[in-house]
C-alpha cells in the first residue's frame, strides 16, 4: 500500500501547492507548508484507512498546518534577519513618529483628570475594567462611561476638532 500512496500523493501535489499559495500568498512559505502537509501524511499513514479520497485528508492535513502556523504566528515576533538589515541602505529619519507622540501628549494633557486617569489604566496598563474601578473608588459603569467620553474626546482633539474649553465639574 506504501508506494500506492507515495504514487496517489505525488499526483496531489500540484493541487496541494494551489491551494497553499492561495492561503499564504507565498510561494516559499507554501511549498513548505507543501512540505510539512506530505511529512505529516506519510508519517500517520495508518490514520488514513483507505475506504474515503485521499485529497480531503490530504487537504485537511494542510489546512490545519496553516491554521495552527497562523495563529503560533501572531504569538511569536517575527524573524529579521540581521544580515539583511546590515546590508539596507540608511533611511532619512521620520520625525512624523515624534510629531504623534507629541501630539497625542498634548491631547491627553487636555482631557480632564477622571478621563485621563481611566484611559491610562485601561488603554496603558491594560487593567480590567473592574480593576481600574476598585484603583479609582468607583462603579464598573463609570468607568466605561468616562472610557467612552476620553476616547471620544482624544479623537477630537487628535482630529483638530477642538470645540472650544470644556467644563469641568468642580467638587
Amino acid at each position: 500500500m506504501s508506494r500506492m500512496l507515495a504514487d496517489a500523493m505525488t499526483a496531489e501535489i500540484p493541487r496541494l501547492r494551489r491551494y497553499a499559495r492561495a492561503l499564504t500568498g507565498d510561494p516559499e512559505r507554501a511549498d513548505d507548508l507543501v512540505q510539512d502537509c506530505l511529512e505529516r501524511a506519510w508519517t500517520r499513514q495508518h490514520h488514513y484507512d483507505g475506504s474515503s479520497e485521499l485529497r480531503p485528508w490530504l487537504f485537511t492535513i494542510l489546512h490545519n498546518l496553516h491554521a495552527n502556523a497562523a495563529r503560533s504566528y501572531h504569538r511569536r515576533p517575527a524573524f529579521v534577519d540581521a544580515d539583511a538589515l546590515a546590508e539596507a541602505a540608511p533611511v532619512a529619519p521620520n520625525h512624523d513618529g515624534e510629531l504623534a507622540l507629541r501630539d497625542l501628549a498634548q491631547a491627553m494633557d487636555r482631557l480632564s483628570d477622571e478621563q485621563r486617569a481611566v484611559l491610562l489604566l485601561i488603554g496603558v496598563e491594560e487593567l480590567t475594567y473592574p480593576q481600574a474601578a476598585a484603583v479609582l473608588g468607583v462603579p464598573v459603569g463609570t468607568v466605561m462611561s468616562r472610557l467612552s467620553r476620553a476616547r471620544e474626546r482624544l479623537r477630537q482633539l487628535l482630529a483638530g476638532a477642538d470645540d472650544g474649553p470644556r467644563l469641568r465639574r468642580v467638587k
